[in-house]
């Protein structure tokens, strides 16, 4: 299965990605943990130290070609496969690989549109994959997330938030991409504004799948810039994002 954690940039894609892969991380089975957004946080959510990404990857092998370090009728393709399965973190409960940006002037696209290739090349080594995506639409405008199988929009109480949240799920219907299911996460509500949040979540038609509370243990995690899988079980934001995993019919 594939499980993908998309939506506007800060609100909270991050947090539910690396909470799912705490709850999966208890099971047994082999997951890979991908980080598809340049401004990659979740590396430091999970407590992993990164020291090469795909676009390091790529850069190098760009370079090698153009000072000729590449040997005659070698398959480019087939170095990078190579080289992008080097840059895969193993640790004890799951494997992590981080996307990154070029360090030139080459344009992300480049990285992301690799995506499609590497899902396709891993996916039969893992029982499990999550993504945490680029913020906004672009992953679905170029395809990369189309053989997900659960899309998980998350968006806080703020409009754009909502507004992004309703706009992913209008692109994928136009682009034809049929996820088996496509879920709205509700992020930082209180008690306070619940009912005219959850009013305007309504909106964008999506099914909702879960209400992440505000949490003051998480934002210490996050200025203490701790690793959020180290949030205790009983953590209220925890057993939210586990209930999620169930909803969706992974047990």
């Amino acid at each position: 299965m594939i499980i993908a954690v998309s939506g506007k940039g800060g609100t909270g894609k991050t947090l539910v990605s690396s909470l799912l892969i705490k709850a999966l991380s208890g099971r047994e089975m082999d997951i890979l943990a991908i980080d598809a957004d340049p401004d990659s946080n979740l590396p430091e959510a999970l407590g992993v130290d990164v020291h090469k990404t795909v676009g390091d990857v790529r850069e190098e092998l760009k370079e090698d070609t153009a000072k000729g370090r590449i040997p005659t009728g070698m398959n480019k393709w087939d170095i990078l496969d190579y080289k992008i399965m080097e840059s895969i973190i193993e640790t004890p409960n799951f494997d992590l690989l981080v996307m990154g940006r070029p360090e030139g002037s080459g344009c992300y696209c480049a990285v992301n549109n690799m995506l499609r290739r590497i899902i396709e090349n891993l996916s039969s080594n893992y029982d499990m994959i999550i993504i945490d995506t680029e913020a906004g639409l672009e992953h679905l405008s170029r395809r990369t997330t189309q053989n997900v199988d659960v899309m998980l929009v998350v968006t806080d109480k703020s409009k754009r938030g909502i507004l992004t949240a309703q706009r992913i799920g209008q692109l994928a219907e136009e682009l034809e991409i049929k996820f088996q299911e496509l879920y709205l996460v509700l992020n930082r509500v209180n008690t306070e504004n619940k009912e005219e949040v959850l009013k305007k979540a309504k909106e964008t038609g999506l099914e909702m799948v879960g209400v992440i509370y505000e949490d003051d243990e998480v934002t210490q995690y996050d200025i203490e810039g701790r690793p959020l899988v180290e949030l205790p079980d009983e953590s209220n934001t925890v057993k939210t994002v586990s209930g999620i995993l169930s909803r969706i019919k992974v047990e």
